[in-house]
């Protein structure tokens, strides 16, 4: 199949294609919306940082009607609030194996594993990539989850990988162009 041009570079236009049929994007939490580093307070206190773009491109794929869901393996008070401020329904925390938890969502969904992507940087994320049609690994992420993946975004975990993701999903429904509104 030929390649498109996009702004992340060429594109197989197959995995674009295939890009148009999502209904659901799958979101692992550490390494991918932050940049995997978790910095701790002397009380305990965790904090992590979130980049704007990331919720500007889940926000903009939701307003088209795909489905987000993040699916971590940690539980935290602030994934909760961040991912809620973006409008994000499905939080699902505390999941050491995330194939199970992706596949009941799916089947609560009504949505198959060809209409679902799944973007991960490490190991556990493998599981995801099991029940996924689009198998995506932020650039930094680790080399085994990069072989294993359809897709390696151009741009970090916690920089904008996610949002590289969103990009795609919005240029394969033409709707790259249309998405217009505040940055969270």
């Amino acid at each position: 199949m030929p390649e498109l041009t996009t702004p992340y570079g060429p594109i197989n236009a197959n995995f674009l294609h295939k890009l148009s049929k999502i209904k659901l994007l799958a979101c692992d939490v550490d390494g991918v919306f932050s940049d995997g580093r978790i910095y701790m307070g002397q009380d305990g206190e965790e904090l992590k940082a979130f980049h704007t773009r990331d919720g500007y491109g889940i926000k903009a794929i939701q307003n088209i009607g795909i489905q987000v869901a993040v699916i971590t393996g940690r539980s935290s008070n602030m994934v909760e609030k961040r991912m809620t401020s973006l409008g994000v329904k499905h939080i699902l925390q505390g999941c050491e194996n995330k194939q199970p938890a992706l596949e009941s969502l799916q089947s609560q969904l009504g949505i198959s594993t060809n209409a679902t992507a799944s973007i991960g940087d490490d190991m556990p994320d493998i599981g995801m990539f099991g029940t996924s049609g689009i198998k995506v690994c932020v650039a930094d992420g680790h080399p085994v989850v990069q072989q294993n993946a359809d897709y390696i975004t151009h741009i970090k975990g916690g920089f904008g990988a996610v949002r590289e993701l969103c990009d795609l999903i919005l240029l394969a429904n033409n709707k790259l162009d249309l998405i217009h509104g505040a940055s969270t």
